[in-house]
């Protein structure tokens, strides 16, 4: 279930990151940046939070990609998925 979340909270870290930037190197409304400044970090503490939660995740090292400011939860995502494909194929 925490991966669903994990989904959820990568979208809205790429996202906000997205709007901010285009903020930034647009017309760099202080409204815009007062709002989705803190939703950005939310949905990064959240995005790493699901990831050292998320089953897997100490043995694919996705746990550290987390870390990465911006895209960590989408690498972190890929990383699981990685992981359950190879827990999935694996004989035995």
């Amino acid at each position: 279930m925490s991966v669903r979340f994990l989904r959820v909270a990568a979208a809205v870290e790429a996202g906000s990151l997205v709007v901010l930037l285009a903020n930034v190197f647009t017309v760099h409304a202080e409204p815009v940046t007062s709002l989705c400044g803190p939703l950005h970090g939310t949905a990064y503490l959240v995005a790493i939070a699901l990831t050292w939660v998320a089953p897997g995740a100490a043995s694919s090292g996705a746990r550290w990609m987390a870390l990465v400011p911006g895209l960590g939860a989408m690498f972190a995502l890929r990383r699981l998925r990685g992981a359950a494909d190879a827990a999935v194929c694996a004989p035995g």
